[in-house]
């Protein structure tokens, strides 16, 4: 195992810059993901860590080796990709021994090593099956056991459950993360959805235009975004940001829309300020007073209602645990929880409360 250290890493493609200087640490046996919307470097970061894209400037150091001009066969590490890429002709056993193989390593050190695997993902009843003969996260597993019987100081995953149906997602995010916690090796896994990054990681690093915009704890970062992009991109639904004014008087106020909303004392602010006030779905309850809003689409998801409504030109969602009966083009009010209330600059973006 190994701790990731990445310094001032940038890259480019002849004039573009697709990286502007990216600083990680990645603690050894740590989990981290990348998250991020397509195009935002997050997948070249990961090929540059694994060696198979070339540093523009900037240092990437595995443990105590700088890394930058060592090819991947080097660096110790292994990768999941989001293709399976299994070899058609060969068993599922063969498919995770090949690269041991490839090292001459002794055959029963191999034998060893692929029984492990399979026992730790359950793959020991389709050892002797071909890939054809596989499910879809059946085949992701082989491919995770070709990673784990290489016995790599950092694992690297590229979007490995893009592939999958929702409910195989789901499974295999806890297998990944249970795999985790059962090996201890640093993990760096690729992801664009903010689910997966909630719900696996120790550590989020939200990235944006090649940029990291924010690194923190999954409920750091959900709590405590520290810009607006942070805030809107983490959480699903995601934030809603509204547009409004400040107004000062015997209590601090948000004028949006002809409406006054709450805010939290930041001495900052001032009268006549243009912010954007930002509250998440859940934290927004039917009042007589508050918001007012016009339902446009309601969500039942089961456990939960997702209620889109519109305020003023703008849409807002709430989240209700409790069953309402709504119907489209209903009139109601919104009472936001003043605790859970953020205020950000519009022209930085960046977070004032």
């Amino acid at each position: 195992m190994a701790e990731v250290t990445i310094r001032d890493v940038r890259k480019n493609y002849g004039n573009l810059e697709v990286l502007h200087g990216v600083d990680i640490d990645i603690a050894d046996g740590e989990f981290v993901v990348l998250v991020g919307p397509s195009g935002c470097g997050k997948s070249t970061l990961l090929r540059m860590i694994a060696g198979l894209e070339g540093i523009t400037s900037g240092t990437i150091q595995l443990g105590n080796t700088v890394v930058n001009n060592l090819p991947p066969a080097e660096r110790d590490i292994a990768m999941v990709f989001q293709n399976y890429a299994l070899y058609p002709h060969k068993t599922v056993a063969a498919n995770m021994a090949f690269s041991l193989k490839m090292r001459g390593m002794d055959k029963a050190e191999i034998k060893s090593r692929v029984d492990n695997a399979a026992g730790i993902l359950g793959l020991e009843p389709y050892l002797d099956r071909y890939p054809r003969a596989l499910s879809g996260g059946q085949r992701q597993r082989v491919a995770m056991g070709r990673a784990i019987v290489r016995d790599p100081q950092v694992f690297l995953f590229d979007e490995p459950l893009s592939n999958l149906d929702a409910k195989l997602r789901v499974q295999m995010r806890s297998e990944i993360r249970a795999l985790h916690q059962r090996l201890r090796t640093t993990m760096v896994y690729v992801t664009h959805d903010q689910v997966e990054a909630m719900t696996m990681a120790d550590q989020i690093v939200v990235m944006h235009d090649g940029n990291i915009e924010q690194i923190g704890s999954p409920l750091d970062l959900y709590d405590h975004p520290d810009n607006i992009f942070v805030a809107g991109f983490i959480g699903s639904p995601s934030m809603n940001l509204i547009n409004g004014v400040i107004k000062t008087g015997t209590n601090v106020e948000i004028e949006s829309h002809g409406t006054r909303l709450p805010c939290p004392a930041i001495d900052r602010l001032a009268d006549g300020q243009e912010i954007v006030f930002g509250i998440r779905p859940e934290h927004l309850e039917l009042a007589d007073k508050g918001i007012p809003c016009t339902v446009s689409l309601v969500e039942p998801t089961g456990a939960e209602t997702h209620v889109i409504l519109t305020f003023g030109d703008q849409d807002i969602v709430a989240v209700f645990r409790e069953r309402h009966k709504f119907e489209p083009g209903q009139k109601v009010h919104l009472k936001p929880d003043v605790s859970y209330i953020h205020v950000f600059d519009p022209a930085s973006g960046k977070r004032l409360s």
